[in-house]
């Protein structure tokens, strides 16, 4: 089989590998059929992560259950499912606490598409081994369109969980969102279908700014800090400065979630945040463990995620349209191959 490896500067390729079979009764063999980008790749393919390459690239994808060990009952051949870019065991005491990102039977942050916590392959693979599939393969819910779900695997529920449980808890927030792909645009959806009361989002381009417009936020290119002008921050542009300006537009109390990937150093306004009292979280997304009810709200036809999907590719593109710059293409494959 083939699986599209990151090997240099805004350069990728197909490299033949064995076949993966499956290797314990728990095990699983999924073909994707749509996968998308994750923002972070963006920085990656223009050199800027911090893992040299060669590597197999792609943690985010709707697949085809292929095949299955004996003892898997929750999915089986056929099946569409979203393959969570965290790998997690589900039983370890972390699992059993939703902290699937760090479970404790394997290496620390192991995950697709880069080489973190071992070697598990990429998901712009032909072929996907799943060594736990019933604690990590969620089914696709019947009716949602596998091309604007591509990003189940990371952002799209990223961006759920980044604003869902401000917003259970402070009804009628105001949100700021500063932002340069994807999540933030997921994020604007989300928040106006659970009843943020303004939602003011920032980024330099004018397609993202119109997309955000389809989804009722209020737009900016660019912003000082607004004094105790929101209840939530969400940052997403791996920019320490950006990240500032938004914890100081926070009320006091506020809370910030940063879901940047900040490879450069920077400072934070600390006098500032302590004299607001103002909450910052920084951190990976367990996203096993909200994926179901994130589909769930958007199986109920409030969100409309499709909307920032800019391209649809053939799956032989990769190699050419990968290192392009779009916000949000996906790779479709014909399912037939």
């Amino acid at each position: 089989m083939r699986e599209l490896t990151y090997v240099a500067r805004r350069t990728v390729e197909w490299r033949e590998v064995p076949d993966p079979v499956v290797q314990s009764d728990r095990a699983a063999i999924v073909a994707p059929i749509a996968a998308a980008p994750c923002d972070v790749d963006s920085s990656i393919l223009a050199g800027h992560g911090p893992i040299p390459p060669p590597f197999p690239i792609g943690h985010e994808c709707v697949a085809r259950v292929f095949d299955v060990g004996d003892a898997v009952s929750h999915v089986a051949p056929g099946d569409l499912v979203v393959v969570p870019w965290a790998v997690s065991c589900g039983a370890c005491e972390r699992c059993s606490r939703g902290l699937t990102t760090h479970c404790t039977s394997v290496p620390h942050m192991a995950m697709f598409g880069a080489p973190i916590g071992g070697e598990w392959g990429g998901l712009f693979s032909d072929l996907v081994a799943i060594p736990w599939a019933d604690a990590m393969l969620v089914p696709l819910p019947a009716g949602l369109d596998p091309i604007a779900m591509a990003s189940a695997s990371d952002n799209w529920p990223l961006a759920w969980r980044l604003v869902a449980p401000h917003l259970e808890a402070r009804p009628d927030a105001r949100v700021l969102v500063i932002a340069r792909g994807s999540i933030g645009l997921y994020v604007c959806d989300i928040a106006r279908a659970l009843g943020a009361s303004d939602v003011l989002y920032v980024d330099p381009d004018p397609e993202h700014r119109a997309i955000a417009e389809t989804y009722g936020a209020r737009t900016a290119e660019a912003i000082e800090p607004i004094h105790h002008g929101f209840d939530l921050a969400v940052e997403s542009t791996g920019r320490v400065d950006q990240l500032a300006v938004a914890l100081r537009s926070l009320v006091p109390e506020g809370f910030c979630e940063s879901a940047g990937n900040h490879f450069r150093p920077g400072e934070l306004p600390l006098l500032e945040m302590y004299l607001t009292g103002v909450t910052m979280r920084i951190a990976r997304d367990n996203v096993r463990a909200h994926l179901p009810e994130a589909l769930e709200l958007a199986r109920s036809g409030r969100v409309d995620p499709g909307r920032v999907v800019s391209n649809v590719f053939d799956w032989e593109q990769l190699p050419d349209a990968l290192p392009e710059r779009h916000l949000k293409p996906v790779f479709v494959r014909d399912q037939d191959r």
